[in-house]
């Protein structure tokens, strides 16, 4: 029998040895972006994200042999465990597997078939069962007739034999398994409207659908749920019977001693136990395939927009756009502090606006507003045309505007962590200073919401809570520590997303700066209250001090290579003044030129680790984030009736979803990329080619103003 660490060797197509290293990290307490980004000798550089994938699978694996060990336990205890039956619980693959093995051995509610055999009638099912020559089961019933069992007839005789044979059949785990596999060949899930006469909705599309199973899509299968709860639609899973009766028919008829009363009870087992429960299973196979790949997809568009390159060092202007309660106004300076705060009404009339106009012009002068961030919620079609005519008036040239996908604010606004930070700001201009710093800083500002509330997903809230908040986590703690977080700035949420702090220790941080002021040092950061020396080998790295007289206190250089980082400059000809002065030159070349395997013995590090050092003494303090392309800034604007087919645009990826993506083109509405339209050759999802935040050139197709829909497409030859 395979072991778990050659299962994922296998899966993961890595070494063993690679596997086993990160197990036994994983098992001592270390993150994963530590284990990513500083024990890459031990795991021969696999990426957070496969690092993620293994301990996903490592737990479940572990979860299965636990079971296995449950489910062997409890059929030893019953004096029924065989050296063969446990060497197939050994070798089950799945938990399915498992439980199908244990189905015979389960303790189970009061069944046909249990009643049956507490009248006595298990002798009469085994004796048709058996293999052998013919027997007469009417006669042979005749010797188990027993008033008083309530037993009454023949009739009841056979009936309760019939039951139990049923059952046995339906208990057989090499014959649910068969069944399972022909059910995801050839049946298919059915939909249809639950009225009659059904209105409109967006679930026409599956008034009347059928798809097989293996063929349907995770989209479609969410959509058919959400409609079946919502009682608009009929969903079930469909097989041919016959088929499914033939295949069974051959598994256990030939050769029993009854064989046409077997027969019977086969196909009374198919239809009431077996055909019943590979349906529940099938539509639950269905939905957790479905749930996995839209967690997925909302993982890989939340690492993109939380990964956008930050608009920084300049003093921005948020605007909250409302009807009735106006638009919420918040000027923050370059640190994202607070600065002004005001409500206008540029929606009330021609009046409301050219007030909103001049209040807003006397803001962008006293303040040197560099920008104005406006949230795509309710009201932003006319607060970007009122931002247009203030640009105008004044902006000189020098302001412009960008729309910011606002999910999440009124979340974030209302939560208590809003309040610890605003306690004297109304709950609607907290919002808007969100709006101001989502621009400044996407991640630092995306940090405080719940990701699952941030809107790049497909039926989230259809998902498994846990595991979706659990697969988000992920993202943003890899967006975090990937970028690296100032010490001396960082909010407390956005600490409690290093490697290795928590809550507390977060807090703790932030309280230890405000009582001693800023860290100086690296080393300094051990002198916060419970924060320890693992906690410390694990945030270390991640954690920026610019005001440190080191420079590697403001790299991703881990304390523990600080040694291997001056040896390497000694090597090179450098010194730690070089470092800071930005005078290194070509330190790849050098390096190269010198021999990195030689370097690295020298050095007392693995290659990896020598070329990560190398790479941040070029780059002290770089964002990873400020080599992407930069949010897209606007002075003008264009209106749904301004698109002609064939126009070309420059546009942001909103979303990307199984059938396409939603891309930012300027007008209130985002227009739709089918992924027929992405590209010229066959991609599976459209995340093959593009991610939320890209830039991309687009055309429009067609224009539905009514239905406020937009068609477009980025191949040029399908106009």
């Amino acid at each position: 029998m395979e072991t778990i660490i050659q299962i994922l060797a296998r899966e993961l197509d890595r070494p063993d040895q690679h596997i086993e290293n990160i197990i036994t990290l994983l098992d001592e307490g270390n993150t994963v972006p530590f284990i990513a980004r500083y024990r890459k000798e031990l795991h021969g550089a696999m990426d957070d994200q496969l690092i993620r994938q293994l301990a996903d699978r490592l737990q479940y694996l572990r979860n299965l042999q636990d079971r296995r060990d449950e489910v062997k336990q409890s059929i030893e205890n019953q004096g029924k465990l065989t050296e063969e039956l446990s060497a197939a619980i050994d070798s089950a693959a799945t938990l399915a597997e498992v439980e199908d093995l244990y189905r015979p051995y389960k303790q189970k509610r009061r069944t046909r078939a249990t009643m049956a055999r507490e009248k006595g009638l298990e002798p009469l099912a085994l004796l048709a069962y058996a293999q052998g020559p013919s027997v007469d089961m009417e006669a042979a019933a005749q010797d188990f007739i027993d008033p008083e069992k309530g037993v009454e007839t023949v009739e009841d005789a056979l009936q309760g034999a019939s039951d139990i044979i049923a059952e046995i059949i339906s208990d057989d785990a090499d014959l649910r398994k068969m069944l399972r596999e022909l059910y995801w060949l050839r049946a298919s899930i059915v939909s249809r409207a639950a009225a009659k006469e059904p209105e409109d909705s967006v679930y026409r599309l599956y008034y009347e659908f059928s798809s097989p199973l293996s063929k349907t899509q995770g989209h479609q299968v969410l959509a058919m749920n959400r409609g079946e709860r919502e009682e608009i639609l009929k969903v079930s899973v469909e097989m041919d019977r016959e088929t499914a009766l033939v295949a069974l028919r051959r598994r256990v008829v030939p050769g029993r001693a009854a064989m046409e009363f077997v027969k019977t009870a086969a196909e009374d087992a198919y239809d009431r136990l077996i055909a019943p429960s590979l349906e529940r299973e099938a539509r639950s196979e269905l939905t957790e395939r479905a749930s996995e790949g839209a967690i997925g997809q909302f993982a890989l568009n939340l690492k993109p927009l939380l990964m956008q390159p930050p608009v920084k060092g300049f003093v921005t202007m948020g605007l909250d756009p409302g009807y009735r309660m106006g638009c919420k106004v918040a000027v923050v300076d370059p640190t994202g502090k607070v600065l002004d705060t005001t409500v206008v009404y540029p929606t009330h009339g021609e009046r409301g606006k050219n007030e909103a106009i001049d209040k807003l012009a006397v803001l962008i002068k006293k303040h040197k507003v560099a920008h104005i961030a406006i949230g795509n919620g309710t009201a932003s079609r006319e607060t970007e045309q009122m931002a247009v005519e203030l640009i105008r008036k004044a902006g000189d040239g020098k302001v412009s505007y960008a729309m910011v996908n606002e999910a999440g604010a009124s979340v974030y606004s209302a939560s208590k962590l809003a309040a610890e930070e605003f306690p004297d700001f109304d709950v609607n201009l907290r919002s808007a200073v969100s709006i101001a710093r989502r621009l400044q800083d996407p991640l630092a500002e995306l940090v405080k919401i719940d990701p699952k509330s941030i809107g790049v997903g497909q039926y989230q809230h259809d998902m498994p809570q846990a595991r979706l908040g659990e697969a988000l986590d992920g993202v943003v703690e890899d967006c975090v520590n990937a970028v690296g977080v100032d010490v001396n700035t960082a909010s407390a949420p956005l600490l409690t997303r290093v490697a290795g702090l928590n809550g507390t220790t977060a807090k703790n941080i932030v309280k230890y700066r405000e009582d001693n002021g800023p860290f100086t040092t690296r080393k300094q950061i051990l002198k916060v209250p419970k924060l320890g020396p693992k906690a410390f080998e694990q945030c270390a790295g991640f954690l920026r001090v610019p005001e440190s007289n080191s420079p590697l206190d403001n790299t991703a250089v881990h304390p523990e290579s600080y040694g291997a980082a001056e040896k390497l400059l000694a090597l090179c000809g450098h010194s730690m003044a070089d470092v800071t002065a930005g005078k290194l030159g070509d330190l790849k070349g050098q390096l190269a030129a010198y021999g990195q395997e030689k370097a690295a013995a020298e050095c007392g590090v693995g290659v990896p680790t020598l070329l990560d050092v190398a790479a941040e003494l070029a780059k002290p303090g770089r964002d990873p984030r400020d080599e992407l392309p930069a949010p897209v800034l606007r002075t003008d604007v264009l209106d749904m009736k301004d698109l002609k087919p064939g126009m070309e645009l420059k546009g942001t990826v909103r979303n990307v979803i199984d059938f396409g993506a939603f891309v930012d083109i300027g007008v209130h509405q985002d227009g739709l990329v089918h992924i027929s339209q992405i590209c010229g050759r066959y991609i599976k999802h459209p995340s093959e080619v593009l991610s939320v935040g890209d830039v991309v050139t687009v055309w429009v197709k067609e224009v539905d103003e009514k239905k406020k829909r937009i068609s477009l497409t980025m191949r040029r030859d399908k106009l």
